[in-house]
């Protein structure tokens, strides 16, 4: 029921930020109670019947072909992610039943022997619903360290909606946050049976605000490359560039790597992270007990 009832709000809501005019559709000068396109003009330019279309949008028990889909999606103007997600909400599922808890993600060793590699670039993998499954010495330097966290709270998404230090962190905050928000509608489209997905939407839902206003927006984003300006609460400012790699044989999972902006501010300021770091791993006993001060990392303030 829940599928049906996101795939009903998610294609209402493509609908109505598209306008007549912008369709290539004649304006017939009737009153539109509701902005955007009507039902039956996007079945128009889907070149399906109207009554189809308010099944499908309705979430009714049909099952609409690939192409019928691909129509519905250029109809909308949906982007890749958007027409992904399309695709996840109204394809045939797999498996079908109650919500389960799919088995634990792990990286393979020689992705995690691949991440720590990089001693220029702060890297980290995500998992499905944006859970952080391992991250590198920079990464831990720049962000906050996960491995620090309680396993339920290594979570990105959760972790830049409920912790205070990535507002401070993140100049443009309220747009990484949305955007974060985006990515993990994208992915409980993907999984719409996982347990771990609803919990933490629950979570969000219930202690962030923010969250709350931007969830039913039923936006997706799918995050391949960009840039961000950063406050570090040890070098200052500086701006970084990403990209991003699905991985051969998990698509699941996605390794992330950070790199500074071409501007010279950022690559002396990305130096002097990469030297505190340095220095920061060196003060971690070799053995034994736990020096919090060293391993705790910026993000999380003892």
């Amino acid at each position: 029921m829940s599928r049906n009832v996101d795939l009903s709000e998610f294609l209402r809501r493509c609908r109505g930020r598209i306008t007549p005019e912008s369709a290539g559709l004649p304006e017939r000068g009737a009153y539109r109670r509701v902005p955007g396109l009507r039902r039956e003009e996007v079945a128009q330019l889907a070149g399906v019947s109207t009554d189809y279309y308010t099944r499908l949008e309705q979430g009714r028990q049909i099952s609409p072909s690939a192409g019928v889909l691909e129509a519905v999606a250029a109809a909308l103007r949906l982007d890749d992610a958007e027409r992904a997600h399309l695709f996840d909400l109204a394809g045939p599922r797999a498996g079908k039943g109650s919500r389960t808890a799919p088995a634990v993600q792990r990286v393979r060793p020689g992705l995690r022997r691949f991440l720590d590699s990089f001693s220029d670039q702060a890297g980290f993998v995500l998992g499905r619903r944006t859970d952080v499954l391992a991250t590198n010495h920079l990464c831990r330097a720049l962000m906050t360290d996960f491995d620090a966290l309680p396993a339920r709270e290594r979570n990105l998404a959760r972790w830049i909606l409920l912790d205070e230090a990535p507002r401070a962190l993140y100049l443009r905050w309220a747009q990484v946050a949305e955007e974060m928000t985006a990515v993990l509608r994208l992915d409980a489209g993907r999984h719409p049976e996982d347990t771990r997905t609803a919990e933490l939407v629950g979570e969000l839902a219930m202690k962030s605000e923010d969250f709350r206003r931007w969830w039913p927006d039923h936006k997706v984003f799918d995050r391949t490359h960009g840039h961000k300006p950063l406050h570090h609460p040890v070098v200052g400012d500086l701006s970084i560039d990403y990209q991003a790699f699905t991985m051969p044989g998990d698509t699941d999972q996605t390794l992330f790597l950070y790199l500074p902006a071409q501007d010279q501010a950022s690559r002396d300021a990305w130096k002097l992270l990469a030297s505190w770091s340095a220095d920061a791993s060196a003060a971690r006993p070799a053995a034994g007990g736990t020096d919090a001060a060293a391993t705790r990392g910026p993000g999380r303030p003892g």
